[in-house]
């Protein structure tokens, strides 16, 4: 049963969105002050308004500094015709402006999952050459691009630019509109591809940068764990891509695949420290059905005492794998432990994982507020907050 103090939280009154705002405000979750022709959201953000359907979703204002500009087959911003490349398949182009070849100059190159693994740089590489036959793919490669240069600039994880918001939005229209139609063998790893980079982009994107109006502060809403739900989409397209056949780009990464799978213990606190054993009331006849942090907990405890430079991909993934539906109801539901558990996985992640360290930003010091503020009393989940005996395991 929830406590007080978690039922005082959930009964906060929701911030009034606006009924009749802007596409845009709606797609960034903002209250828009439905100022016309131009709310003071798009004109602060640097987009058209877009009221009206003939305005694609977070076009950038015309600026003189990219002219001369040509109108692009599809949706899409203007851009300068300098040194000019395109991206297209048989029903849309885009043109590539020198800043956004940077951007696949400096980044795209190699890997942007993990810089220093070696299998991932390869595996990027070769989408990157899909990438000028697949539009989706490509916007998708652009947006994860500008949040990895959001990462390196240490801006706050949900300020997001112009550019990174307009190519998530094209990239999930596209993507939405070709998963409509027939797959066929030859856009199974791009439709694979921009699964995970979107899934990427929305773990690495919380809805706010203020801790104090961060989850699991806020009071409830439909984005909760939104990164959650987009972990478990990406892999309902796992069955209809399989990355993992002879001929895949992906084929390399199939130890980290088998690593992510790996089982966990069936019973037993083996691998489990004292201290996380005893916060999460687990002993030697503990299992996943009588115990709902059983699997979760031996998911972080694999990682916490391994040096930060060889935690991998692998490795990081088997903790969202082991979320079941009784620990993510926990979640939900923000239960101190399972809290705790989540906050231990993103300190120790987002060491390695620059996408992870994007939320962790913001969530993990919600989370020391969180159980500062309405779990005082459990002295023994404060010992692994920063201040605690545990926090620098």
């Amino acid at each position: 049963m929830a406590s007080k103090a978690q039922l005082e939280v959930q009964g906060r009154k929701p911030t009034r969105r606006s009924r009749y705002g802007c596409r845009n405000c709606k797609l960034r979750k903002l209250k828009c002050d439905e100022t016309k022709p131009q709310c003071k959201k798009c004109c602060s953000f640097g987009v058209v308004c877009n009221f009206i359907i003939t305005v694609s979703d977070l076009q950038p204002v015309a600026d003189d500094s990219v002219r001369p500009s040509v109108a692009l087959k599809g949706v899409g911003p203007r851009l300068s015709m300098d040194s000019a490349i395109w991206t297209s398949n048989t029903e849309y182009s885009y043109q590539l402006n020198t800043k956004c070849q940077d951007f696949l100059t400096r980044y795209l190159g190699r890997s942007l999952i993990t810089p220093d693994e070696p299998t991932m740089a390869e595996v990027n590489r070769k989408l990157l050459a899909l990438t000028f036959t697949h539009p989706f793919l490509m916007h998708a490669s652009l947006a994860v691009a500008f949040a990895y240069d959001r990462h390196l600039d240490g801006l706050p994880g949900g300020r997001r630019s112009v550019e990174e918001c307009y190519h998530r939005s094209r990239s999930t229209a596209l993507f939405n509109r070709r998963l409509r139609e027939p797959i066929q063998m030859e856009d199974k790893d791009p439709i694979w591809g921009t699964a995970v980079a979107l899934a990427l982009l929305s773990f690495a994107t919380p809805d706010v940068c203020v801790p104090e109006e961060s989850w699991p502060m806020k009071a409830s809403g439909s984005s909760d764990l939104e990164w959650l739900r987009m972990s478990n989409g990406k892999m309902s397209l796992w069955r209809i891509t399989d990355p993992l056949r002879p001929n895949s780009l992906f084929h390399v990464m199939a130890p980290a695949f088998a690593q992510m799978n790996s089982p966990l213990p069936e019973i037993g606190i083996y691998g489990i420290s004292s201290p996380l054993a005893s916060v999460c009331n687990l002993d030697c006849s503990s299992n996943e059905k009588n115990n709902p942090y059983f699997k979760v907990a031996h998911a972080v405890s694999q990682i916490l005492d391994l040096p930060d430079s060889q935690v991998t991909t692998g490795e990081i993934g088997v903790f969202p794998r082991s979320i079941h539906e009784s620990f993510k109801y926990l979640l939900e539901e923000r239960d101190p432990i399972a809290v705790l558990l989540l906050y231990l996985w993103y300190r120790k992640a987002s060491r390695s994982m620059w996408w992870i360290e994007l939320r962790a930003r913001v969530e993990c010091p919600a989370i020391c507020l969180y159980l500062q503020t309405y779990h005082k009393e459990n002295h023994a989940v404060h010992e692994f907050l920063p201040g605690g005996s545990l926090a620098r395991r």
